[in-house]
């Protein structure tokens, strides 16, 4: 956003009037005070949290806005505040679907943004892979959710456009009766914002049968630089492949021999996830593409500085740079961090360096090329074959099938754990259902400090996608009389008499590994 000051020159001048024209002073000094509480006004909703003020504020923040005149909306200035933060038009508000109806059905898609207040941005990167989920998943109800509040704030105060975020739209969901849910975020790696991400998904883990987080863009990180995927092969190809079509060439290379370099630029983190950046750039070296240079915002990892890419550039001997976001959307950082004309814009960076003839930007975000589109469709469908497997593994076919009639049994389940366990008052007792050849057992546990089971390893319960199963609410009545709610789960049964993986995870939040066995089954 743009910050400024009026400067000592308009002090003086404001003392002359005052000095000359008593009565014009104090207008001119109403006019002031009317700025500066829009400017507070903004302040006060550049936040992260939303509250019950909330919505009130937005409203009244816009109201006091649209009664200053243009020379007060000048003077709007704050902490965070500044004239276009209601003044920049960013398109048309009405061509956007927040996505935030009723209605949902029993399953639903939860596309999960950080979001963007520049609205044909928010159309075109965010609503287009939206768009493209529903057309792939006709059954499912995809809503839309941002991590972001500030942002959420600003585009309901500036254009009366609600968006839920996320801890709003998971109490949609669950208000709504769904049944399985998965969330697709659209955030392009496991950092930060992924990791609040599911720690807010997870806190909703019990209102639904099944819910699961899918990849973001660029997949599983992993250990170094050198660690390359599908995922990231598939965006490198995408960007290179629409970069070089705008610019009126048929591919990178072909733009090599008239001596441009694309330089591709993203936010950049102190997350670990960092490195992603890293293996992207050593991915554009495998396919071959030596005139692709990635970038940082925020300069993270070192090597993505603007300098260092820069001197990399100009010792490559390229005198044409074409730069743009490697970021979902075409928000602020695009239009201003990267195309901008402040000093310390790349734009101006690149052009200021004086080695370049020309500089030239596409500002486009991600979101907007069908390729990318579709790698969102992929993680989606990567999550729902995982619902389909979990459903179809509750059992072995050769084994539980033939072993057991459909009916309730009443089974022992005994854990390799004192600290995993059946709760007292059943003395490892629990009740076995099976039904068209599949079992499933439900274990009511001692208390609610076991808050999510999963039917395989810890590790693979950590993975994305994993299908979580969600608690229900147990009373027990102990010797005593004394009655307690507690946790118990329904889970699938493989075989019996045979130990099979149950990982667990508590309310410290780490998962642990168990080993658990069905069997004794009698007719209840």
């Amino acid at each position: 956003m743009r910050k400024g000051s009026r400067g000592k020159g308009f002090a003086i001048l404001t003392a002359a009037v005052m000095l000359a024209c008593p009565g014009s002073a104090v207008l001119a000094q109403a006019a002031e005070e009317e700025a500066a509480k829009v400017a507070s006004l903004i302040d006060a909703i550049y936040v992260q949290k939303r509250t019950d003020e909330t919505d009130a504020l937005c409203k009244e923040a816009k109201a006091a806005w649209d009664a200053l005149t243009d020379e007060q909306k000048e003077q709007v200035e704050g902490e965070f505040a500044d004239p276009d933060y209601f003044g920049k038009d960013t398109g048309d508000a009405s061509a956007d679907d927040p996505l935030n109806a009723d209605g949902i059905g029993e399953n639903e898609i939860l596309v999960a943004s950080f979001g963007t207040s520049f609205n044909e941005s928010r159309a075109e990167d965010i609503g287009s892979v939206e768009k493209a989920i529903a057309a792939a998943y006709p059954d499912w109800s995809v809503r839309r959710a941002f991590t972001a509040q500030i942002i959420i704030n600003h585009v309901q105060a500036r254009d009366g456009e609600k968006i839920d975020h996320v801890e709003q739209a998971l109490e949609r969901a669950a208000a709504n009766g769904v049944k399985r849910l998965i969330v697709q975020p659209t955030l392009l790696m496991h950092g930060a914002e992924y990791d609040e991400l599911c720690d807010a998904v997870l806190a909703y883990g019990d209102k639904f049968d099944e819910v699961a987080i899918a990849e973001p863009l660029l997949g599983e990180v992993g250990a170094d630089a050198s660690v390359i995927n599908d995922d990231k092969r598939a965006v490198a190809e995408a960007i290179c492949a629409e970069s070089a079509g705008i610019a009126g060439y048929d591919s990178t290379d072909a733009a090599a021999e008239d001596g441009i370099a694309f330089v591709f630029i993203g936010h950049g983190t102190a997350h670990t996830a960092k490195v992603s950046y890293s293996q992207m750039a050593a991915q554009m070296k495998e396919l071959g593409r030596a005139n692709v240079f990635i970038g940082t915002v925020e300069g993270e990892p070192e090597e993505t500085a603007c300098e260092h890419v820069i001197e990399a550039v100009k010792a490559a001997g390229y005198r044409k740079v074409i730069l743009r976001p490697l970021m979902l959307v075409a928000g602020d950082h695009a239009n201003n961090d990267i195309a901008g004309d402040d000093a310390n814009s790349w734009k101006s960076m690149f052009t200021n360096a004086g080695a370049f003839e020309s500089i030239a930007c596409q500002v486009e975000g991600l979101g907007r090329i069908e390729a990318v589109q579709q790698l969102y469709v992929e993680h989606t469908a990567d999550v729902l074959a995982d619902f389909e497997i979990a459903a179809d593994a509750s059992q072995d076919p050769e084994n539980a099938e033939a072993a057991l009639p459909d009916g309730e049994y009443d089974v022992e389940f005994t854990t390799d754990s004192y600290m995993f366990k059946i709760n007292e008052a059943l003395d490892n007792m629990a009740k076995l259902t099976v039904k068209d050849g599949k079992m499933t057992v439900h274990i009511t546990l001692p208390s609610k400090n076991i808050v999510n089971l999963f039917p395989g390893t810890a590790a693979d319960a950590q993975k994305s996608g994993a299908v979580l199963l969600a608690p229900t609410e147990d009373e027990v009545t102990y010797i005593d009389g004394m009655t307690e709610t507690v946790n118990g789960f329904d889970v699938p049964v493989p075989y019996l008499d045979e130990a099979f993986d149950l990982a667990l995870i508590g309310t410290k939040g780490k998962w642990y590994d168990h080993k658990v066995v069905v069997s004794s089954p009698q007719t209840a």
